[in-house]
């Protein structure tokens, strides 16, 4: 069971799709199209209309060379787009930050899942979650988007390891399991080699009764040559169904749409 504010996410029973709200100017596949408070609460109703489960709003750009805000500057941007959306949707809002001041913030204003995507288990965000009774979700991310990590014994295995850790970690800080997500963090600190054997093998990866959640979308590792982002729907949903069936419990999508029919017939196939 993957918990958070109230809200209740039982593992093994089906697919549960997250679609991105990316409140930025600059990310790699839609930036600027929901930025301001009215585009990103149209979004947000077509995200909920359209199947989703859950929302995530990132309102710091992470892709390769962007530039990353001061925590003052992402907490304003959070708090527009947490004003627009209050009190408008009725699915559980996760939030995008490595910032203990504005994962305080977001929880207090309508978030109930914090998506820290720093690489390292923040104690102080797990006691915010803790305290609010929230999800937590932690991504393995050695180096960022614009680098790549050296891997001697392969990926998984120190994916594998980083999460290890974490569930250590989240024993100290008094976290309780059913709070916590894992994600291995495709596109971050990897080559493409080293996203495709994670992808392969995420029966390594997975621990029985922890959330795990994959964020292919449109990512390099989808590419095919010289496309676009928004040319890798087909290549996307490949991806999204091989995680399905390495145990996937949660995918973190673009095309809601899309997704949401990926899930249910890759769902149909392996039995959940």
């Amino acid at each position: 069971m993957f918990s958070a504010g109230g809200f209740s996410f039982p593992l093994g029973k089906k697919t549960y799709v997250m679609g991105i709200l990316n409140y930025t100017p600059d990310s790699f596949s839609d930036g600027g199209r929901f930025f301001t408070p009215e585009t990103a609460l149209d979004r947000a109703l077509e995200i909920e209309k359209q199947g989703a489960d859950i929302i995530d709003i990132g309102a710091n750009s992470t892709r390769p060379g962007s530039r990353i805000l001061s925590e003052e500057e992402e907490l304003e941007r959070l708090k527009d787009v947490l004003g627009a959306l209050h009190g408008k949707v009725s699915l559980p809002v996760s939030v995008d930050t490595f910032y203990p001041g504005c994962a305080s913030y977001a929880l207090g204003n309508g978030a109930v899942i914090i998506n820290d995507v720093s690489g390292t288990f923040n104690a102080e965000i797990a006691s915010l979650v803790r305290e609010k009774d929230c999800g937590y979700i932690v991504t393995h991310n050695p180096c960022g988007a614009d680098g790549e990590s050296h891997y001697p014994d392969g990926a998984s295995i120190a994916v594998r390891q980083f999460f290890l850790d974490c569930l250590e970690k989240a024993g100290e800080a008094k976290l309780d399991f059913s709070h916590l997500c894992l994600d291995p963090g495709f596109g971050f600190g990897k080559s493409r080699e080293d996203d495709y054997e994670v992808l392969r093998n995420l029966g390594l990866i997975k621990f029985k009764g922890i959330a795990l959640l994959a964020g292919v979308s449109r990512k390099r590792m989808t590419s095919l040559g010289d496309d676009r982002p928004l040319d890798r729907e087909i290549q996307t949903a490949a991806a999204n169904a091989l995680a399905i069936a390495g145990g996937a419990d949660i995918i973190r999508v673009h095309n809601v749409e899309n997704a949401v029919k990926t899930a249910a017939f890759t769902d149909r196939i392996t039995g959940r």
